[in-house]
């Protein structure tokens, strides 16, 4: 095993493949298997343990503890994954036939990767792609001309693969970032701007549009978001919508539009932007009961800036306890301003760690990471707005370069499933982070992360019985049992 070294790249190599292809599940109820990411190991997702629960009566305030309570169950996970970009799919048909298979694998096989479960994708263009374009015409007002020719070279048989991978049984849904320049109010894709109420049923059809075209490729679409990040001009594809506005749009236009076009069964999310919001926009869609009645969830991000660097975790608890029967789902996250020279630092995997776990804690019901893949300048992407990914393609060498947010992300992939209900659990000591969950197989999995310079000795105390664990310094792992 090559160990991922700071500041040098470094290549998944064949014999940490195997390490994930030799994962097994526990085949007794009473035994624990630990599989291990850390800083200062040679090897990452391995098993570093295999212990027995044993009985413990009350712990003592001196002993670190995870709890996990099985009788309290909440959140069912719908899946955990990534975006499937332009920019994902144009790098991937660079790479040999070799690391493509290899890629594929690593993501989405269950058994020999990491198995992911969810994925998002475009309508029409993002700013990770090598351009801006729509599938219809300019002032094509009736939607004529619409087609997704331009999808069909990359993007679309690069889902398709993955989902073969995955069983056929992903979950995708897909977001746009702006209506057509003719649309919108600055006549551009760019840089913020309004839907013109004019438009307003057009822009209805062409989500119904792109289903259709998409299904009709064999890719099933399981659901959509009204719109990305609808409070940020951005000097790529962007679009502005006040709360009232999104809320007006689908309860008069989009969710009318859905049904009366057969696809009322498709699930729709709101907001898909930063947590900062989350409570406003949420309260003001679902306290409309024509609107709510279209809202499936509420997604969210995490780019938050201007809160002190503080992620804001807390907000997507709050929405939860408001309004506990609307799914809150992470739908995209990733770490921005690429450095090639940082692949292999740390910190990139623990930005995930720490998000997922609170985020779970909080009541989300899946995670949704950025692309997939980019390429070795962390692009392609058409204003430059470069960014790391779980996993690089070298285009130049042919390779694929592994940071460890790849690892970090499958901590929680590979062990906890579709279906899977989140369980209470705590931490005695706030050097650890920890969640839980049963899986439909009647498996349980504890993801227990710790961020400190210092190894931390616990115990999983589970109703009167557990089991002592070493938590190295800088890592995370997975408990199941």
């Amino acid at each position: 095993m090559k160990k991922l070294i700071l500041l040098v790249p470094v290549l998944f190599t064949s014999a940490v493949f195997s390490q994930i292809q030799a994962l097994s599940p526990v085949a007794e109820s009473k035994k624990v298997l630990v599989y291990t990411t850390a800083e200062r190991m040679d090897s990452q997702l391995a098993v570093t343990g295999e212990f027995e629960f044993k009985p413990m009566a009350q712990p003592l305030e001196t002993q670190t503890c995870v709890f996990v309570e099985p009788s309290i169950t909440f959140q069912t996970i719908l899946g955990i994954g990534g975006a499937i970009t332009d920019a994902s799919a144009e790098t991937f048909a660079k790479l040999p036939a070799d690391q493509q298979d290899e890629f594929l694998t690593a993501y989405f096989d269950p058994q020999n990767g990491i198995g992911y479960s969810l994925v998002r994708t475009t309508i029409h263009s993002c700013d990770f792609s090598s351009e801006s374009y729509t599938y219809v015409k300019e002032g094509d007002k009736e939607l004529v001309s619409f087609n997704i020719d331009h999808d069909r070279k990359n993007r679309i048989p690069l889902i398709k693969r993955a989902n073969g991978i995955a069983g056929g049984s992903l979950t995708i849904y897909a977001s746009p970032w702006s209506p057509p320049a003719f649309m919108k109010d600055n006549n551009n894709m760019l840089r913020g701007g309004k839907l013109l109420p004019d438009y307003y049923q057009s822009w209805a059809n062409y989500f119904t549009k792109f289903i259709k075209a998409y299904e009709e490729e064999g890719i099933p679409i399981w659901g959509i978001s009204i719109q990305n990040e609808p409070m940020a001009t951005q000097k790529w594809e962007s679009c502005i919508f006040t709360a009232e506005e999104e809320r007006d749009f689908l309860k008069n236009f989009l969710g009318p539009t859905m049904q009366r076009e057969g696809y009322g069964e498709k699930k729709i999310i709101a907001w898909d932007h930063n947590r900062d919001l989350l409570l406003q926009r949420a309260s003001v869609l679902l306290k409309d009961p024509e609107a709510a009645k279209y809202v499936w969830g509420i997604g969210f991000h995490w780019y938050e800036p201007w809160s002190g660097g503080a992620p804001m975790f807390d907000n997507v608890k709050v929405v939860n306890q408001a309004f506990p029967n609307t799914n809150l789902l992470f739908t995209e996250g990733c770490k921005e301003s690429f450095d090639i020279n940082k692949v292999n630092d740390w910190k990139l995997g623990e930005l995930y760690g720490r998000a997922m776990i609170n985020d779970f804690n909080n009541g989300s019901v899946g995670f949704t990471d950025w692309n997939i893949l980019l390429d070795e300048t962390g692009g392609p992407n058409h204003v430059m707005n470069l960014c790391f990914a779980p996993i690089h393609g070298d285009t130049k060498t042919g390779k694929l370069i592994y940071t460890n947010e790849y690892y970090y992300i499958g901590h929680f992939s590979k062990f906890i499933r579709p279906g899977a209900k989140r369980l209470a659990s705590s931490v005695s000591r706030s050097s650890l982070l920890a969640t839980a969950f049963l899986n439909p197989d009647g498996k349980t999995a504890v993801v227990v992360m710790n961020a400190g310079e210092e190894k931390v000795s616990y115990f999983l105390w589970v109703n009167g019985e557990a089991v002592e664990v070493v938590s190295p310094a800088r890592s995370i792992q997975t408990l199941v049992y």
